[in-house]
């Protein structure tokens, strides 16, 4: 059995995967805090996709928009470090831009592994990466070595969503508002009944209010790790 959580200001989820040979016996899902009043019906979504598929097949099901995005990376991210015997944390930090410049630096296990720097969404630092833009990074992921490709993955999906720290998305509102498909709730299906929660955001960025940090003690992980798996 393998658990994945994270922590974010929209978000907090977990999901537990119990494996058997290789193959996914039982998918538990849960959400302590969501954006939308139709999220939680992707836990149903998420059993239903992952049960009996082989654990290192998950991501060949081709279903993550179908699901919620975040339990999905969650399962995989849980799939990889089934083997593990000690948990893993990753903590991710991305600044509000300031006069259009920000920085978004990951570290694993309290070890920095990438510090960026954007300018006007493009990259400034590293170096080999100048002129580039988040939606461009494919081909050097996949470059890296395994560690180093998973981290950079979580990285670029964290300055993604970092972006909505600046979105104005009021409680009540339509998810027809937004384009249909990015995930579960988006789907035509599911956005015509779904409506923002009230008061879900957490700022993070207060003094004190670490993601996770309940969690991290239980691991002996750095308080205000964003993502934390541990094998059970």
């Amino acid at each position: 059995m393998v658990t994945a959580e994270l922590e974010d200001d929209w978000h907090r989820m977990v999901v537990t995967l119990t494996h058997r040979d290789g193959v996914v016996v039982d998918v538990a899902s849960d959400m302590k805090r969501w954006p939308w009043t139709t999220c939680r019906g992707a836990i149903a979504q998420l059993s239903q996709t992952l049960e009996g598929a082989a654990l290192d097949q998950l991501a060949r099901q081709g279903e993550r928009t179908h699901n919620c995005t975040h339990l999905h990376d969650l399962a995989l991210f849980a799939a990889a470090h089934a083997a593990e015997t000690s948990a893993i944390a990753y903590d991710v930090t991305v600044s509000d831009p300031v006069d259009g410049r920000r920085v978004a630096e990951l570290v694993r296990n309290g070890v920095p592994m990438f510090s960026w720097r954007q300018e006007n969404d493009l990259f400034i630092a590293p170096s080999d990466l100048a002129g580039l833009s988040l939606s461009q990074l494919g081909e050097w992921i996949s470059t890296l070595d395994r560690d180093r490709r998973e981290g950079a993955r979580i990285l670029r999906w964290a300055a993604i969503m970092a972006y909505g720290r600046a979105m104005e998305i009021p409680e009540g509102l339509s998810a027809t508002a937004f384009p249909s498909g990015a995930c579960f709730t988006f789907q035509p299906e599911q956005a015509r009944d779904a409506i923002r929660r009230p008061d879900v955001p957490r700022d993070l960025s207060r003094e004190g209010a670490l993601p996770l940090a309940d969690r991290a003690q239980s691991f002996d992980l750095p308080p205000g790790s964003d993502g934390i798996i541990a094998h059970q």
